[in-house]
């Protein structure tokens, strides 16, 4: 377990933080986290954090403008941020009543769970090309950002889409964020999972190749056997 484990740095007193020290609660979500003050997050600096933080809100807000329910206090509560990078997408969505479980992928290029903890979030790593221990929650909103870009020789497509489905409830939502080519697969596959969905255009316009795809996991069930039978019979 030694290897999985990121020693605090030394302190020269009893009166320093080891780490850094960290604001109060709210403050603590949008200041600049200690390690990324340091300069230990490779290519993260204090201004792409900042600036990560706005666009967050500027998307969420974008989000919210497509589907209404997102900005509705309960009718989303347990959401999953399927690559979570920065935490921005969770700390954008502070003013409601919801619970975000943050992934960091394993095999990012940067390790930014760290950072998640310290902005007072919570998270995991998962691998997405195996199953997510979810016991005993499923999820009602899903944000997949670049996942499958990120997972295109890894894994078949299904296997990820699977996953997702089997930990996404009934009448759940996902929101797709990835390459316009990538997405028009994923609608293929989605819509032969019974579930809703329609491509929409980045929120900075039409000319982005990057697009959103929102999409619905319908509540259905099979047909009952009797009238399997009342068809095959007719």
């Amino acid at each position: 377990m030694e290897i999985c484990l990121t020693p605090l740095p030394e302190v020269s007193n009893d009166q320093e933080t080891a780490g850094g020290r960290l604001s109060k609660w709210p403050k603590r979500l949008n200041s600049v986290p200690p390690r990324i003050s340091r300069g230990t997050v490779k290519g993260v600096t204090a201004k792409a954090f900042q600036q990560n933080t706005e666009q967050w809100k500027k998307r969420i807000s974008y989000y919210k403008s497509v589907n209404y329910q997102l900005g509705q206090p309960g009718r989303y509560r347990n959401l999953l941020d399927m690559n979570a990078y920065l935490g921005g997408f969770a700390s954008a969505l502070a003013d409601l009543p919801v619970w975000v479980m943050n992934v960091v992928p394993v095999g990012v290029k940067v390790n930014t769970l760290g950072v998640i903890y310290e902005r007072g979030l919570i998270g995991t790593y998962q691998n997405w090309c195996e199953a997510m221990s979810t016991y005993p929650r499923t999820y009602d909103l899903i944000h997949a950002d670049s996942v499958f870009s990120l997972y295109k020789d890894r894994c078949g497509m299904e296997d990820i889409l699977l996953e997702m489905d089997r930990i996404l409830r009934p009448e759940g939502s996902v929101i797709f964020r990835d390459d316009v080519d990538t997405l028009v697969k994923i609608k293929r596959i989605t819509d032969g999972m019974e579930w809703d969905s329609r491509i929409v255009d980045h929120e900075d316009g039409p000319l982005e190749r990057e697009k959103l795809l929102f999409a619905v996991k319908k509540y259905w069930t099979a047909p009952a056997a009797s009238d399997q039978e009342t068809t095959k019979t007719s």
